[in-house]
């Protein structure tokens, strides 16, 4: 039993007394390899996520109101993850007294610049003004509440019919403006 009990603080010494011939080749066995390359973690932060959904609901809100609710029946990412590329979008503004529903057969939503792109057969209903516009290419930035179709419109009312090259229209005062060749027919 003294043996053994000798023995078992024999071992720590040794090992404290060699340490000197094996501790250096033991701390090179360790050290990483290869060392720190921020590159590498900064392309491992910026990993994408990539995914295609059957049905999309995208609520857009200001200063916690909610002003959009766009549902898509298909999404999926586009070239990067912070862009939503959607089929078959059915948009409803509810940000001023009377809703303004979009629909179109494609659109786009940029996340970090807050930007809507609808295309082709954009169809824009005021139901409470009876006005109906047309177009193929509508955008919608969320910073100054316009919507901007740099392409032919018409609206259609029940007293007259307007065709233009190009529309700005400002959510927040309900004002338009038309150029590139505007014709009124009432």
């Amino acid at each position: 039993m003294k043996n053994l009990r000798n023995l078992l603080w024999m071992v720590p010494l040794a090992l404290l007394a060699t340490s000197p011939l094996w501790k250096g080749t033991v701390a090179d066995f360790l050290k990483p390899r290869g060392g720190y390359d921020p590159k590498l973690a900064a392309a491992a932060a910026r990993v994408q996520q990539n995914f295609v959904m059957d049905s999309l609901t995208l609520t857009l809100t200001t200063t916690g109101k909610e002003e959009w609710i766009i549902n898509a029946r298909r999404a999926f990412t586009g070239k990067t993850d912070r862009e939503l590329g959607m089929i078959d979008v059915d948009a409803l503004y509810k940000g001023k007294d009377q809703p303004i529903t979009i629909t179109s057969n494609r659109g786009t939503y940029y996340l970090d610049e807050r930007h809507l792109i609808l295309i082709d057969n954009v169809v824009i209903r005021k139901p409470q003004a009876g006005e109906t516009l047309y177009t193929d290419l509508l955008h919608y930035y969320d910073a100054t509440k316009m919507l901007i179709s740099p392409v032919d419109v018409d609206i259609k009312t029940p007293t007259f019919t307007l065709q233009a090259g190009r529309m700005d229209y400002d959510l927040t005062t309900d004002g338009y403006e038309f150029s590139q060749g505007v014709i009124v027919e009432l």
